[in-house]
């Protein structure tokens, strides 16, 4: 029997001008197991998930969203959860409310195949598990950003670098790679986690980055860079 998705508020102000999904990873072990709070792969988006709520200074609403099962059911897969978030944010907040997503490993394609659903406005897709294909998204009018670490040995970041290429025919995609960036992203969290939290709420809130400092400034209009 399958087990439901569920989602766990981080912030949720009381009039938010957005919303934020953010997304774990974590490959199968076999069957349909079920996702645990508790599993690292989930544990490692909470920080990120209180980063972007510190970022959108109480006008960003920010869940995480902990998955039906883990890895990628070929029955039922992390995109039929995302679907069901979606389907209850929208339930839960005022019409054509502005909604991000934030995913990493296969979170992170889980978000990237997402991106055309009504109401997502912008991607973060970190480190993202993902085929080429995966970028053949209709995703018009959304900001979709890449970040994959250069010593990824997990994720392939050829691949991702290949589906943004395929995604940016319809979307305004950045791509940053973090030098010597691994896939659990712990040795540059800071990194990872800043490019999120601050791309997230730049494009959401329709906030311009004048002046921005590092990378940050450059992609928002579908540039590539290296962090050092």
């Amino acid at each position: 029997m399958l087990t439901t998705a569920r989602l766990f508020p981080t912030r949720i102000p009381r009039s938010p001008a957005a919303a934020v999904v953010v997304l774990h990873g974590g490959g199968s072990r076999g069957g349909a197991m079920p996702v645990s709070p508790a599993q690292l792969s989930v544990v490692r988006m909470i920080p990120i998930a209180r980063r972007v709520a510190h970022a959108g200074r109480g006008r960003l609403a920010v869940w995480r969203l902990l998955n039906s099962v883990r890895g990628w059911d070929c029955t039922h897969t992390p995109v039929d959860d995302v679907r069901w978030a979606l389907d209850q944010l929208r339930a839960q907040l005022p019409p054509a409310t502005p909604i991000g997503l934030i995913g990493h490993s296969l979170g992170g394609r889980a978000a990237i195949l997402s991106a055309g659903e009504d109401g997502v406005r912008s991607v973060v897709a970190l480190a993202p598990w993902v085929y080429a294909h995966d970028g053949d998204v209709d995703a018009a009018d959304r900001h979709v950003l890449f970040v994959h670490g250069t010593a990824d040995r997990i994720a392939s970041p050829h691949r991702a670098l290949a589906a943004a290429r395929r995604l940016a025919r319809t979307a305004r995609v950045g791509v940053v790679q973090v030098r010597h960036g691994r896939h659990a992203m712990l040795r540059r969290h800071r990194t990872f986690d800043g490019l999120a939290a601050g791309f997230t709420a730049a494009t959401l809130l329709d906030e311009p980055l004048v002046g921005a400092r590092g990378p940050l400034g450059r992609i928002l209009d579908g540039a590539s860079c290296t962090v050092a």
